[in-house]
């Protein structure tokens, strides 16, 4: 298992990567509304949808409410020229943030008062689309960023996001792994525990700021952004936590099959779509 999801990793990486980077911002947000479509497909069995019509009615939906963003604020609008996020983005976004909030109540309490929203379809599909949309709207507020003066400001951001989440991913596996000894959430997820979610923290830290070093960056940005980078690593295992509860729920093991030894794509991004909003909201009201 270990060895599929090396691989696997080192062949998508490559991937993302140049999509970040040499897409320009109109294809960017193509490709990664196909990500959330794919994602949206992935969701049907966590709503508990057999039948692929429905499966297929949900992507849809989940389209349609993208391309709404997209059609009523355009993608250069976004920010404005004083480098001010559009307040009605910000908004949304901010939804996303109770969402989470919510998220982590539903988390912390599972399987009490999951009754409510677990016999409901329609509920576990508001849950997917407020998990989805402000994923695919804080990405491409991000790469949208500064985008006419430089083009790659916003991929760097983004860049920095993936470095937060994925080596907190990697450092709580191993330290997980290896001195892991009490279980972070047993109900929910019993083979995270609290000594890899700290060593996830730690070892991001590490990175980000040896990426900082490298960068020139003042005493006040490492202090900020390393404060970003404790809220970003431990809001992406709420992400995987809830994916996780759902999963439970809905009683399967993965997403998918599309990515071999990770699972489906929400398996994969699932941290990504808890941090991506409030990391976009950070940048906007914090900066560095």
């Amino acid at each position: 298992m270990l060895k599929q999801r090396i691989i696997t990793a080192l062949l998508l990486a490559p991937l993302a990567i140049a999509a970040i980077f040499y897409m320009s911002l109109e294809y960017f947000s193509i490709f990664i509304a196909a990500v959330m479509a794919i994602g949206a497909w992935e969701w049907g069995p966590l709503m508990g949808f057999e039948n692929k019509r429905r499966r297929i009615a949900f992507v849809l939906t989940t389209i349609i409410l993208i391309k709404a963003i997209w059609y009523y604020f355009p993608l250069m609008s976004l920010w404005d020229a004083q480098a001010e996020l559009n307040s009605t983005i910000q908004a949304i976004l901010w939804v996303a943030v109770a969402w989470w909030l919510l998220s982590a109540a539903l988390t912390f309490l599972y399987p009490r008062y999951s009754a409510f929203w677990s016999s409901h379809r329609s509920i576990r599909g508001v849950f997917g689309w407020l998990t989805l949309v402000p994923t695919w709207l804080a990405f491409v507020v991000l790469r949208a960023n500064d985008y006419e003066v430089d083009p790659y400001q916003g991929a760097q951001l983004i860049m920095f996001l993936f470095l937060m989440v994925w080596s907190a991913d990697v450092g709580a596996y191993f330290v997980g792994k290896s001195i892991g000894k009490h279980k972070l959430m047993p109900n929910v997820s019993p083979g995270k525990t609290m000594e890899g979610f700290i060593g996830g923290v730690i070892f991001a830290c590490i990175l980000v700021a040896i990426a900082g070093a490298n960068l020139g960056w003042t005493q006040q940005q490492f202090i900020l952004v390393l404060g970003v980078t404790v809220i970003i690593t431990t809001i992406s295992v709420l992400g995987d936590l809830n994916e996780s509860m759902f999963k439970r729920q809905a009683g399967i093991k993965d997403s998918g099959t599309i990515l071999p030894g990770h699972g489906g794509i929400l398996d994969r991004i699932d941290s990504l779509t808890a941090t991506a909003p409030i990391y976009a909201l950070c940048y906007a009201y914090l900066g560095w």
